[in-house]
């Protein structure tokens, strides 16, 4: 077993949440969130961040609006709708249960006594 697949397995598994929350800060272009991913490391190519914004989007979670570019054609500015928020407040609590729990079962000395 490769530790890199489990590596890619966690990051997939999070990253409909890092996306919400950079959308959750107001609008943002995909370039941008391209961007701030691949410096978090947490995606390296554009072909997996518009197959799940448009999942997103679908689901009710996001919407976009077209800006006119002086350099360029329109740009397609994300923002989240009020259900988004709703989903992306859930996946917050979620994130704050798993870190608990993970922090507790790495740091449990009576289990490591055992």
């Amino acid at each position: 077993m490769k530790v890199e697949n489990t590596q890619v397995q966690m990051r997939k598994g999070i990253l409909e949440f890092c996306i919400l929350e950079i959308i959750s800060r107001g609008e943002v272009y995909a370039s941008d969130m391209l961007e701030e991913l691949t410096a978090a490391k947490m995606i390296v190519v554009e072909g997996t961040l518009y197959p799940l914004l448009t999942r997103l989007k679908n689901a009710g979670l996001l919407d976009y609006s077209w800006v006119e570019s002086t350099s360029g054609p329109p740009r397609k500015y994300y923002t989240l709708t009020e259900t988004g928020r709703t989903f992306l407040d859930q996946l917050r609590e979620t994130w704050g249960e798993l870190v608990a729990s993970t922090e507790f079962i790495i740091h449990n000395k009576k289990a490591q006594q055992s």
